[in-house]
């Protein structure tokens, strides 16, 4: 029987990737010890080749491969551009860092690649096989990339935690997804939303099955009560992983949430909204109110991301355009906030010491002013304050609830964003009004120097004229969906 070879063209970045991974690990072998960089810019060329295939592959249209198992639409364009770049960024906000510790190794950059090569494809899936490939092909490489200094325990610690939790959810979301293909007997995205719409399939097997859908997606995203692994994670694994966890794979997580709810399980949207509703309450009042407490800025930041998942969860309730567009909006902003964030805490790190206290900040605008002027953007754009990008972010999620009837979410939502920017305000006090402890130089490399500027303008920069990325958000969902 004559088979037609699938139309590889829509994974050719993928493609690439892989292969680029390849010669990243042999490069790495052969350049020894003292060629480490070799690695370093092997996979920045990686990243920028993926990007100018995916740039010169852009279309309005959306096509399938593999048997309909893989799709090439504007939304997945969008999302993996902002993934090379948000991965790049972090690969150049973390070569000092690394190296100061050992880590500046092959091992390092091809678990980087992995992991992005499994965002890509949790974002071009149209398959349940091809959502959990991705899924654990990211997973896998962020377990290790958090127990790679073998030499520290509490890396070694949160590396098992996460690993032991993820792989529970990982179960939850394979046995939703079974529940699903036993009620509708396909895997395909578009034919289990054709099944369901027609309304003579068993309803009660679909909830079961959602409701272990729902809580895999929950703990990929950090979103309570699946949240316990986030604070360990994050304060034990090393500052450069803990800034690629918290970045890039919230992307992917987004186009993953949209590939599984909205285009397969979308005609159930009466059950998972008020299972979202639920999270997303949960998450912002248990974000914010912990994050409180904490004296590890780490540790902090892991609440914080709690309780932005929070918001983002508020887009997805409403059901529409809007709504999607502004939950992929928000995530956008919370990624560019978020490197940002940790890019600082990096800086501000030297060799054999971790600036992961919340004293650590104390008096840094006398140490370095321009610094301190960009965290203080950083922080007031977390904190949702005018007119930093993240106000604008959670307005259009709160604007999207409203319209969707959701008043007392709107508010619950205010309030205890109103409480979150306590802990936000709490870093520009020390930074502005404390003495210092330390008096050490800053002086991170130069590219770092201009991409952190970059950063920090861009968070006010895109506050102030924030149409360009509500437009390409609401672009990638309505030609998409």
């Amino acid at each position: 029987m004559n088979t037609v070879p699938p139309d590889l063209t829509s994974a050719y970045p993928e493609i690439f990737l892989l292969a680029m991974v390849c010669v990243v690990m042999l490069a790495d072998l052969v350049a020894g010890e003292k060629r480490r960089y070799v690695a370093y810019y092997l996979a920045q060329l990686a990243l920028l080749g993926c990007a100018l295939l995916t740039f010169t592959s852009l279309s309005t249209e959306t096509s399938y491969t593999f048997s309909g198992m893989f799709v090439d639409d504007p939304m997945s364009d969008i999302l993996k551009l902002l993934v090379y770049g948000t991965v790049v960024s972090v690969l150049v906000y973390s070569r000092e860092y690394i190296s100061s510790r050992g880590m500046y190794t092959g091992e390092f950059f091809s678990l980087i690649l992995f992991a992005t090569l499994g965002m890509m494809v949790m974002i071009s899936a149209s398959h349940f096989l091809t959502l959990y490939l991705g899924l654990e092909l990211l997973s896998l490489s962020l377990y290790a990339l958090v127990a790679l200094r073998r030499d520290t325990v509490i890396a070694t610690e949160a590396a098992m935690k996460f690993f032991v939790l993820g792989a529970l959810a990982s179960g939850f979301l394979l046995y939703g997804m079974s529940m699903v293909y036993g009620a509708t007997g396909s895997l395909h995205v578009a034919v289990v939303s054709e099944a369901i719409k027609s309304g003579v399939l068993s309803h009660e097997v679909l909830v079961v099955g959602l409701v272990f859908i729902v809580a895999g997606i929950s703990f990929k995203l950090s979103a309570a009560p699946f949240h316990m692994w986030a604070p360990d994670v994050y304060q034990g694994a090393p500052t450069a992983v803990t800034l690629f966890i918290s970045s890039a794979p919230k992307l992917a997580a987004f186009g993953f949430v949209m590939r599984l709810l909205v285009e397969g399980l979308g005609e159930m949207v009466a059950d998972w909204q008020g299972m979202l509703i639920i999270l997303a309450v949960m998450s912002m009042a248990v974000g914010n109110l912990a994050a409180i407490a904490q004296t590890n800025v780490k540790r902090m930041l892991a609440y914080s991301t709690i309780s932005h998942m929070g918001f983002l969860i508020l887009g997805l309730i409403s059901a529409d355009w809007n709504g999607y567009s502004s939950a992929m909006f928000y995530t956008m902003a919370y990624v560019l906030m978020t490197l940002g964030t940790f890019a600082i805490i990096m800086i501000l790190s030297r060799d054999g010491f971790e600036a992961e206290n919340i004293n650590d900040f104390k008096g840094l605008n006398k140490r370095n002013p321009w610094y301190a002027f960009i965290t203080m953007l950083l922080m007031l754009s977390m904190a949702g304050i005018p007119p930093m990008i993240g106000f604008y972010a959670k307005l259009s999620v709160l604007q999207a609830v409203l319209n969707a009837g959701f008043v007392w979410l709107a508010v619950v939502a205010v309030l205890l964003s109103v409480i979150g920017a306590f802990y936000y305000l709490r870093i520009i006090k020390l930074m502005y009004f404390d003495e210092p402890e330390s008096f050490d130089p800053i002086s991170p490399q130069t590219d770092v120097k201009v991409l952190i500027t970059i950063n920090g303008v861009a968070v006010l920069a895109f506050g102030l004229f924030p149409q360009t990325l509500m437009a390409l958000s609401l672009y990638a969902i309505e030609r998409s969906m």
